[in-house]
């Protein structure tokens, strides 16, 4: 599990635990502590369902003895493709109580990403949704079933289909009296992340136990919360954004409640924070540019006087919307750079206003180390300069799971490790992102590989060359391009989306747009020169524009 570490980073690993950073807990614990300090209080909303903190612990204590009468063991992994709903979050802490690994997919996810995902973690078991959004994941789940030998059964939150077993029958009554403490050593894996498409298919982030309770109370504290605190969950709850930065878990180690929204609508998150009294939510500049609009024209204006704080990240946030979100919401900003294998930084509460406007603040723990490096050479850069970030810590992964050969480009020698983000550093220690080394298109937050668009394309009959790109878009923050030589008659953007689809690749890697070339601008080494290409398509759109 820990490809890349070295006796340094054993070295670092006993100094988190010196330091306290590690408490050498398990999360199938802290939800037993959790229980035993908050009771009755509220810990998640949704839908149609109110948990306390000691009903989500007996709940996952019936589901642990469930998923264990059904076969699952400890250690094995089992893919959890489902949208925010209570059911995730009790599933993740009984697959912890019985010492299985969740490995995490988003409700997008299709054919192609389920099977990745099962056929490299060797996946025992894949729980998913019946239907949703008019889309039957019971049947994508049974051909992963049968394409993959490791998978042995299909556990399905409302009805199954055939030779599949409902979520109902794990739930085993009485189980929860007396149930034992949950398996495993902190340092083991929890859960999976996945990465954010920097590779045509996700690698597997292993995030242990008491990395990620360090994360939860440190990202808590930091954002000041307390047993008053209500977050609403608007992203997919299986981003790390939402999970835990400091999201539904680092909520509930304050002791608060965590409201799961089913779409990320103005009309539905708008009544939840009145409803619910919301507090702190997260979002991507996609939804937060969807919110602001929406409120221009909501007569009478919704009820946010609870909200005190929205966390935006994932994707490039622009000054004139950042200005625009304290008036508009009347909350404080705070602004998050983040990523699935670790590193947090954030806005505080104190810090003066042009910061938390231009820049993604300081690291989240002390013990986060940062350096600016020439993406070539490897050496620091000059303070205030742009280069790749290069970083190590407490929080951070130590190698992707059953990646050798890319934790190999993924980690210096000594340990510390590739971002493939570009940035730099202010004065006081802050950073700013300034784009990426990677080639991938940041679409609403959603990360997509260009490689693995291009390489599916490419298969088309009437593509003879393909090259994606990311073109500046007002409201995604970046579109994706499909820039295509033909073999012949020009294919139409529709044509490349119905083939993908088919392909069976998620509707949010589909391209945004088409532009057709005889030839390509090629680099000095006879690469395609994509910054050329971006230019090009910029230009095309200004003279498109009327004058």
């Amino acid at each position: 599990m820990l490809d890349g570490c070295t006796a340094r980073c054993q070295s670092e690993m006993t100094e988190y635990r010196q330091s306290g950073y590690w408490k050498g807990e398990l999360l199938g614990s802290s939800l037993r502590r959790w229980a035993r300090e908050q009771g009755k209080r509220t810990a998640l909303v949704g839908s149609r369902t109110r948990l306390s903190y000691a009903a989500l612990d007996a709940w996952a204590d019936r589901l642990a003895a469930g998923f264990q009468a059904a076969g699952i063991r400890p250690r094995e992994r089992v893919v959890v493709q489902l949208p925010n709903i209570p059911e995730f979050v009790a599933i993740c802490f009984g697959l912890f109580r019985c010492g299985a690994i969740p490995v995490f997919s988003l409700p997008a996810h299709r054919n192609r990403e389920i099977r990745h995902l099962a056929e490299i973690a060797e996946a025992s078991a894949i729980i998913v949704p019946a239907v949703l959004r008019g889309f039957d994941h019971r049947a994508m789940a049974a051909e992963v079933c049968d394409a993959v030998p490791s998978v042995r059964q299909v556990v399905v939150v409302g009805e199954p289909g055939p030779g599949q077993r409902a979520l109902a029958e794990m739930d085993l009554p009485g189980s929860e009296a007396g149930a034992p403490d949950p398996p495993g050593d902190p340092a083991d894996v929890a859960f999976f992340l996945l990465s954010g498409g920097t590779t045509a298919l996700p690698k597997l982030i292993p995030r242990t136990h008491e990395d990620y309770g360090y994360q939860l109370r440190a990202a808590a504290e930091l954002c000041r919360l307390g047993p008053d605190a209500v977050y609403l969950a608007v992203l997919p709850v299986a981003f790390n954004f939402t999970w835990g930065c400091p999201g539904v878990l680092g909520t509930m180690e304050a002791g608060g409640t965590a409201v799961l929204a089913g779409d990320p609508s103005p009309e539905t998150c708008f009544a939840l924070i009145a409803q619910e009294r919301v507090t702190l939510s997260s979002v991507v500049p996609t939804v937060a540019h969807v919110w602001l609009e929406a409120l221009r024209d909501l007569e009478p204006p919704p009820d946010l006087s609870s909200l005190r704080v929205l966390q935006i990240g994932s994707a490039k946030l622009h000054r004139e919307v950042a200005e625009r979100i304290g008036p508009a919401f009347g909350c404080r900003l705070q602004q998050v750079f983040g990523m699935a294998e670790g590193l947090l930084t954030m806005t505080r509460h104190d810090d003066p206003e042009e910061s938390v406007l231009t820049t993604q603040g300081r690291p989240l723990s002390p013990a986060d180390r940062l350096t600016v490096a020439d993406p070539v050479t490897g050496r620091p850069v000059p303070d205030g300069a742009v280069g790749e970030l290069l970083t190590r810590g407490p929080y951070t992964l130590l190698g992707y799971y059953k990646a050798p050969e890319h934790n190999a480009r993924a980690f210096t020698a000594d340990g510390w490790f590739r971002t493939g983000d570009l940035v730099r550093l202010t004065g006081r220690g802050e950073l700013v992102h300034e784009g990426r080394v990677k080639d991938v298109v940041v679409r609403g937050g959603d990360k997509i590989s260009a490689a693995e668009i291009e390489g599916e394309l490419v298969q088309h009959p009437a593509v003879r060359q393909v090259a994606v790109v990311a073109v500046p878009d007002p409201l995604l923050g970046e579109c994706t391009c499909a820039c295509v030589v033909p073999g012949g008659r020009p294919p139409r953007l529709v044509e490349l989306k119905r083939m993908l689809l088919e392909r069976g690749l998620a509707e949010y890697k589909l391209p945004d747009r088409l532009e057709v070339y005889d030839t390509f601008p090629l680099t000095g080494l006879g690469k395609v020169d994509k910054k050329l290409l971006v230019a090009d398509v910029q230009a095309r759109d200004a003279a498109r524009v009327p004058g």
